[in-house]
């Protein structure tokens, strides 16, 4: 097949023969069922009032777009919001591989357009056909950020009914569709990658779906081919990375190589970004980099019950997406995917590498990188995280074991929190820790709610030493108390046993660590650095916060306090640097 690799290369193009890039006809009107009766409508699809309409007029302006035209088409970048003044619009979003659905048909005056990627400029995953000539206001995204922030009540409109329709499109899996086979690793890690970037996907069981069999009959695939992904505006890639799919899909981000921030902030966990959203609320000039999603670890967790203000509990998922959107709304540049391969320190200006031979430069940096999952000492596992072996627990897996038994290795909250979501799909959850109970580990609220599990097991004192299996993973090999040797068929290890951090990109800064490579900050500097600010790493303007610096609480909680108190320390220090002072090398 021309174009094909099979070393995961994308092919870009046209639409393959096939693939539907045509409209929906006028007589097709009638609203999809799922919006029309969905209970929050009229909050998903608020009209504002002439008085509302009064006050966006500040920050936007007008244009006018004839009939047959186009507001934006799925795949391009969409100007903004747009606010409907007269006229007629329809949004059409495709709907599997050939298949295109009437979302809704904005008729009123004061009804608007778009979702909430507005806030960060990315590309559209619905057409907006304009049915009847339109005069609207076009709140481009920076205007559409100022107007937020300046119109409380306003912007609180806009913004739920933008996040609302953005929640819709990821539960009817409209957007990008994957074709693949269910449980290959390759499929399961692109699903993964854009769940948690909320960007709306539909996976397709290469096997027995009809239009997965027919579109790869056309294009006659090599088994290394696949994955295939139809971005939205028709491209296929055969077994694209992470970067090539984000790539095609827009969420590359661009950034200004002659702007100098005021603060880069490297990881996107919930410390990074409660730094973001406190920076960037006070008005410093912000940008954010990490190279998977948004959340970190945290991002993983089934449900997090302990944090203040949800007594119901949130999935970490919910947590980073806010946080995500909320650093947005007060300016924060977020970069995702995007790679910083290493900090130079030796100058000032602060200098970020990224992937792609980029630098940006920043006055202040905060490293928030959090830390890696730590993986056994165990033969073969590397061929088995490819079909069978796992570090986090989402929808995803969960489906790949429903009514499976399953293992899990770890004692801590998140083994808990994976535990209790496993226990809900899986026939059986055995876990296995190596030490006499969970007590000295885990929160006292998740040790009583697996304790009244009736199907989960926990095994004290004991080791995985082997995994075994050809294509998947089929049985594992343990030691328990005593050097007992056992085994245990499964198709699924989960892995919680901990995290180390997440440092190897700063070999060119000469911040100083400890013995496990956790960044050293403020007074377990020690007297060689006299430190000033107690977030602040040996050198100066770089500061660390949350899982990488050494000594913190590995708490949710703890790594938001963090990053929202540097902000007041990197406020200190642009003051000093406004006064004359100058920071060191």
């Amino acid at each position: 097949m021309s174009g094909a690799s099979e070393s995961g290369n994308a092919t870009h193009g046209k639409p393959s023969a096939g693939i539907d890039d045509g409209g929906v006809a006028d007589n097709d009107i009638d609203e999809d069922p799922s919006v029309r009766d969905h209970p929050r409508r009229a909050q998903m699809f608020p009209v504002l009032t002439g008085d509302e309409i009064q006050r966006a007029s500040r920050f936007g302006s007008p244009c006018h777009y004839a009939k047959g035209e186009s507001l934006y088409r799925v795949g391009s970048l969409c100007p903004g919001v747009f606010v409907i003044l007269s006229g007629s619009v329809r949004i059409v979003a495709p709907e599997g591989l050939s298949a295109k659905r009437v979302i809704h048909t904005y008729r009123q005056r004061g009804e608007f357009t778009s979702d909430i990627t507005q806030l960060s400029n990315k590309p559209a995953v619905v057409d907006a056909h304009v049915i009847e000539d339109v005069d609207a206001l076009l709140i481009r995204p920076d205007e559409l950020s100022a107007m937020m922030v300046s119109e409380a009540d306003l912007g609180e409109k806009i913004m739920r009914a933008l996040i609302l329709r953005r929640t819709l499109a990821m539960e009817r899996g409209r957007g990008v569709v994957i074709v693949g086979a269910t449980g290959d690793a390759r499929f399961v890690a692109l699903q993964n990658f854009l769940r948690r970037n909320a960007f709306p996907s539909m996976a397709i069981d290469a096997e027995h779906d009809a239009d997965a069999i027919a579109l790869l009959q056309r294009l006659t695939p090599q088994p290394d081919d696949l994955p295939l992904v139809v971005c939205p505006n028709g491209a296929v890639l055969y077994n694209p990375d992470v970067e090539q799919l984000a790539s095609c899909l827009g969420l590359t981000p661009d950034f200004d190589p002659a702007k100098m921030y005021d603060v880069a902030i490297i990881g996107a966990g919930p410390a990074g970004l409660a730094a973001a959203v406190y920076a960037a609320s006070d008005g410093l000039s912000v940008a954010v980099f990490d190279c998977r999603a948004p959340g970190g670890q945290a991002g993983t967790s089934a449900r997090i019950e302990n944090y203040l203000g949800f007594p119901t509990g949130i999935t970490g998922q919910e947590l980073a997406n806010r946080a995500f959107i909320q650093a947005q709304k007060f300016g924060a540049h977020i970069g995702i995917p995007c790679e910083v391969t290493a900090l130079h320190c030796d100058t000032y200006p602060r200098v970020a590498e990224l992937s792609g031979n980029r630098r940006i430069t920043a006055r202040t940096v905060v490293i928030a990188s959090g830390a890696e999952y730590r993986r056994p000492d165990v033969a073969d596992l590397e061929r088995f995280e490819r079909c069978g072996v796992y570090y986090w627990a989402t929808p995803i897996e969960a489906r790949l074991c429903r009514k499976q038994p399953v293992l899990l290795l770890g004692g801590g909250n998140s083994a808990g929190q994976a535990v209790v979501f496993l226990a809900s799909h899986a026939e059986h959850v055995h876990m296995f820790i190596r030490g006499a109970s969970l007590a000295g580990s885990m929160s006292h609220y998740l040790i009583e709610r697996i304790n009244a599990l009736a199907n989960v097991t926990l095994h004290t004192r004991v080791e995985v030493t082997a995994l075994e299996g050809g294509q998947r993973l089929e049985r594992v090999h343990y030691r328990g108390a005593g050097g007992i040797e056992g085994s245990m068929t499964t198709h699924h290890l989960f892995v919680f046993i901990g995290a180390q951090p997440n440092t190897s990109w700063l070999q060119q800064c000469s911040v100083a660590r400890d013995a496990n490579g956790f960044v050293l900050t403020g007074v377990d500097l020690g007297d060689a650095f006299v430190p000033t600010l107690p977030s602040q790493t040996s050198v100066e303007g770089v500061f660390a916060i949350g899982d990488v610096r050494s000594g913190s609480t590995k708490r949710v909680a703890s790594a938001v306090g963090e990053g929202a108190g540097v902000v007041a320390q990197i406020h200190h220090l642009l003051s000093l640097a406004g006064s004359g002072s100058q920071a060191r090398g």
